[in-house]
């Protein structure tokens, strides 16, 4: 911002209280006029400042709102990669789990079926003392 600031001292342009006699007002009114100019240009200066630092942040704000959306373009995408992956993750899991069983059912089948083998042929030797 401007090194010149505003203050009720630099910016008043009438400072008397006197009454002004006819002879004396070109004089005070060519003092007003001058002391407003001054005053002008400080209003003048510090608007064009103020004006420099809302552009500023005006093209500050387009800048962060650009490199939001490149943000959120970025984290979406890469939040849909990770939804990719693990829905494939899911889906060899299941295939996985369905194999397991299917192989699960074959051992608890083939270890039934042994059992009762087994129960047979035990149950044929108890026949097979017994007859001796």
């Amino acid at each position: 911002m401007s090194d010149i600031t505003l203050t009720n001292a630099n910016m008043n342009t009438f400072d008397s209280e006197e009454k002004i006699s006819t002879f004396q007002t070109a004089s005070r009114l060519t003092d007003f006029g001058i002391k407003q100019n001054n005053a002008n240009i400080l209003l003048a200066t510090n608007i064009n400042e103020l004006l420099k630092r809302v552009c500023f942040l005006e093209d500050q704000n387009v800048q962060l709102a650009e490199t939001l959306n490149h943000f959120v373009e970025t984290q979406t995408e890469t939040i849909r990669k990770i939804q990719a992956e693990h829905s494939n993750a899911m889906k060899n899991i299941a295939v996985e789990l369905k194999s397991l069983k299917a192989e699960l059912d074959r051992v608890r089948l083939s270890t039934k079926l042994n059992n009762t083998a087994i129960e047979r042929l035990n149950n044929a030797i108890s026949i097979a003392e017994n007859q001796k």
